[in-house]
């Protein structure tokens, strides 16, 4: 890993107490099969010492990779949902977000945003990869899920979600550093506080994350780099962002938080090549729980 210098020093975006648990909302679709969003939220978080609460935005068969899959959209029951944890007091820490099944979700965040103004805002833009949309996703859900951007305490899009909320053309994964500031730039000035910026490849063996913050502006981006695998498993992004968000909860700074969520991905990378059919079954985390853990123990 490599860390370019980062000025002034950051500082972690919660405090946590040590016998407190903190809750955080994960509002994300939950697949049957593929281990990505709320399967993966869930335990993930979990092991990082939050209590998670699940707002389900769509419930699917397997992940949108698979040649068949079922998707039923839950926006019809989530204004209920959220109105009787509002009868019951239930209090947030965090709201993290994900996978949409429409764009009318967008403002069932924003009434938790409204209605938690404390709470940290953690935004994985998912929307697609590759330089391509996911296929249940429509311009008016992308251009509704850029509201999201403004205010969020953690904005973490990969190249193609990036290219998606800023309006540019899709570059592919090797970016100069030039064009690597330009897009840190295009997200900042969407009115995110901190960008994680995934997946750059400099065909260097490595994969390269960026870390920017607006207080430090981009020229005091972090780069963080980690060993790249000579295999794709679908479900690390959800992997790395919900590790991040755990890391975050567990008092570290955005740019340690990315690089245990690195580090986080590639080790159960490791230990997915080892199960049967591995390039469909998804990430298996699950042997590499413990490095998130280890997050609050060491407190």
């Amino acid at each position: 890993m490599t860390v370019q210098t980062i000025q002034p020093t950051p500082q972690p975006l919660y405090r946590r107490d040590p016998l407190y648990i903190p809750r955080v909302a994960a509002v994300h679709d939950m697949c049957g099969y593929g281990k990505c969003s709320l399967t993966a939220a869930i335990p993930i978080l979990s092991a990082a010492g939050c209590d998670v609460c699940p707002v389900p935005t769509a419930i699917l068969s397997a992940h949108t990779r698979y040649q068949v899959f079922t998707m039923h959209d839950t926006t019809d029951i989530l204004s209920g949902y959220l109105d009787a944890w509002r009868q019951e007091n239930v209090d947030l820490d965090a709201i993290y977000s994900g996978f949409l099944g429409n764009a009318g979700q967008v403002s069932l965040i924003e009434r938790l945003y409204s209605e938690y103004p404390h709470a940290l805002r953690l935004v994985d833009p998912v929307m697609g990869d590759g330089g391509q949309m996911y296929p249940t996703y429509t311009q008016e859900l992308c251009d509704a899920m850029g509201r999201l951007a403004d205010g969020a305490d953690v904005l973490m899009p990969n190249l193609t979600e990036a290219s998606i909320l800023t309006h540019q053309e899709y570059a592919g994964q090797n970016l100069t550093d030039a064009q690597v500031n330009e897009v840190l730039e295009s997200l900042l000035n969407l009115g995110a506080k901190n960008v994680v910026l995934k997946g750059i490849d400099h065909e260097d063996g490595k994969l390269h994350n960026y870390v920017a913050s607006a207080a430090a502006g981009v020229e005091r981006k972090a780069e963080l780099a980690h060993v790249k695998l000579p295999y794709m498993i679908h479900g690390t992004g959800d992997a790395f962002a919900s590790a991040l968000c755990g890391a975050i909860m567990a008092e570290r700074t955005v740019p340690q938080a990315a690089h245990i969520a690195g580090e986080f991905v590639r080790h159960a990378m490791e230990s997915t090549r080892n199960q049967p059919n591995f390039e469909e079954r998804g990430v298996s985390f699950e042997l590499t729980l413990s490095e998130l853990t280890g997050l609050v123990a060491s407190r």
